[in-house]
């Protein structure tokens, strides 16, 4: 029988920088992320302390379409927020 090989996931990581708002932070994370608004809080609250956080775990596709909103919405608002994909390993 074949072995049906497990879909690899992708962790979206927010990258911590000295301009970006935490207001902006925490909107990309309900909009983009679809988190509550606690949720949300509490990643901000970590990308801030820890300098990255994780926003979710997708299929590539949708962690690389995630982390183009991210780059897109920032640039709009003139913010250097970062976004990348990492294969999640913690399978």
């Amino acid at each position: 029988s074949l072995e049906l090989e497990e879909p690899r996931m992708f962790r979206v990581l927010l990258h911590n920088d000295d301009y970006t708002s935490m207001d902006f932070v925490v909107d990309v994370l309900m909009h983009i992320f679809h988190k509550n608004a606690m949720e949300a809080e509490k990643i901000m609250i970590e990308i801030h302390e820890k300098g990255i956080g994780v926003c979710g775990v997708y299929s590539f596709e949708i962690a690389q379409t995630k982390a183009e909103q991210v780059k897109q919405k920032a640039k709009q608002n003139g913010f250097p927020l970062l976004a990348t994909i990492q294969e999640d390993s913690s399978l």
